[in-house]
C-alpha cells in the first residue's frame, strides 16, 4: 500500500491540476508492476520497479534503442529512478495473446507484424553496450533446468551418470548456439508481451535484452510458451522470416534447412531455461500459475530431441526423470 501512495503523490505532482484513477494494468514474472493511470481525456502507464529490487536504467536504454529502428515502444514521459517509477505512454491492454485466443482466424495478421519488427529490431547497429549472450549467461540459463525443474520440482537427485549426460549435451547445445550470428536479442518476444497497437505490435519488456544469437527471438514468437501452433504452421511462418530475413540482409544461412535446424537448438536452450524459470517462480516467488505452462514447454523440448541424434541421450534422460503418460504428441514430424 506504501507504493501505491507514493506512486498516486507522484503522479499528483506531474498532473497537479488533474483528477485521475489507478488501476492495477499487469505483472510480470519480476518484481516490476504496471499501473494504468486514467483521466478524463487519456490514460497513461506506470511502470513500478522497487529500485531495491530492479534497475530502471536498462528498460530507458534498450526503449531508446528500439524507438531508433522504427518499431512501436512506449515513450518515456516521466521518470523518478529514486523511487522506481517510470510514466510511459499507453499501448493498450490486448495482448496478442488475447487476441489470438479470441480470433486466431487473425493469427497470420498479427505474426506477419510481428516478424516485420523483429527484423527492424535486429538490423540495429545499436548493440555495443548491450550485454553479451555469451556462454557463461547461455550455460547459467541451462542449469536453471536441474536446479529447479529436476531438483526442486521432481525432487530428484542426480546421478553423476546423470549430471554427466547434462554436461554433454549441454556443451553441444551451446556450441551451435554460440556459432549463430548474433544480432539484438529482445530476450522475451512472446504473446505476452506484444500488444496489438498501432502501429501494430506494441513492444514491452525488453529490458533484458542482449547481443546474442539470430534464431533466440524466433523461438520464443513461434514456440511460445503461452500459446500453442502446429509445426506446419511454425515452418511457414519460419519460412517467411527468412525470406524477409535474407532481403534486409541479415547474417541468416542461405541454406534454409541449416537456419531451421539453428532454430530448434536455440530453442533447445530456450526450453530447458523456462521449465527452470517456471519452477522456480512456483517454488521461490509462489507464483503457482506457471505450472500449467510446463507441459506444452516440455512438449516443444522432447519433439526436438527426438529430431536430432545428437539430442537422444537428453531424450532418454528426460524418459527416465520425467516419463510422459502416452497420449496425443503435439504435431507431427515432417
Amino acid at each position: 500500500m506504501e507504493r501505491i501512495q507514493l506512486l498516486g503523490n507522484w503522479i499528483k505532482e506531474q498532473f497537479p491540476a488533474r483528477p485521475f484513477t489507478v488501476q492495477p494494468a499487469s505483472a510480470d514474472a519480476s518484481f516490476r508492476q504496471y499501473f494504468r493511470v486514467s483521466f478524463d481525456d487519456q490514460s497513461l502507464v506506470v511502470m513500478d520497479a522497487p529500485p531495491q529490487h530492479e534497475d530502471c536504467a536498462p528498460f530507458l536504454q534498450v526503449a531508446e534503442i528500439l524507438a531508433a529502428t522504427g518499431v512501436h515502444v512506449p515513450e518515456i514521459l516521466a521518470k523518478n529512478l529514486n523511487d522506481g517509477f517510470l510514466l510511459l505512454s499507453d499501448l493498450g491492454n490486448t495482448t496478442f495473446l488475447q487476441a489470438l485466443n479470441n480470433q486466431p482466424g487473425r493469427a497470420g495478421h498479427f505474426y506477419n507484424d510481428a516478424i516485420d519488427a523483429l527484423v527492424k529490431i535486429q538490423l540495429s547497429q545499436q548493440v555495443k553496450d548491450l550485454p553479451d549472450y555469451d556462454e557463461a549467461l547461455l550455460l547459467r540459463e541451462l542449469n536453471l533446468f536441474p536446479d529447479w525443474y529436476i531438483a526442486k520440482h521432481l525432487q530428484i537427485s542426480l546421478s553423476e551418470k546423470q549430471q554427466g549426460v547434462f554436461r554433454t549435451v549441454f556443451t553441444q547445445i551451446l556450441q551451435n548456439n554460440l556459432a549463430q550470428p548474433k544480432v539484438l536479442v529482445h530476450r522475451d518476444y512472446h504473446s505476452r508481451n506484444l500488444m496489438v497497437a498501432s502501429p501494430n505490435p506494441g513492444i514491452l519488456d525488453f529490458q533484458d535484452a542482449v547481443y546474442g544469437p539470430i534464431t533466440y527471438d524466433l523461438v520464443s514468437l513461434f514456440k511460445d510458451a503461452y500459446i500453442h501452433w502446429d509445426e506446419e504452421r511454425i515452418l511457414d511462418w519460419t519460412i517467411r522470416y527468412w525470406e524477409k530475413a535474407r532481403r534486409a540482409g541479415l547474417p541468416v544461412s542461405a541454406d534454409f534447412a541449416a537456419f531451421y535446424r539453428d532454430f530448434e537448438w536455440m530453442g533447445v536452450q530456450r526450453h530447458l531455461k523456462v521449465l527452470g524459470i517456471f519452477a522456480r517462480l512456483n517454488y521461490r516467488d509462489g507464483k503457482a500459475a506457471y505450472l500449467n505452462d510446463m507441459p506444452l514447454v516440455m512438449a516443444y523440448l522432447r519433439k526436438a530431441c527426438e529430431r536430432y541424434r545428437e539430442l537422444y541421450p537428453l531424450l532418454n534422460l528426460l524418459d527416465e526423470l520425467d516419463p510422459i503418460e502416452p497420449g496425443p504428441k503435439i504435431g507431427y514430424t515432417f
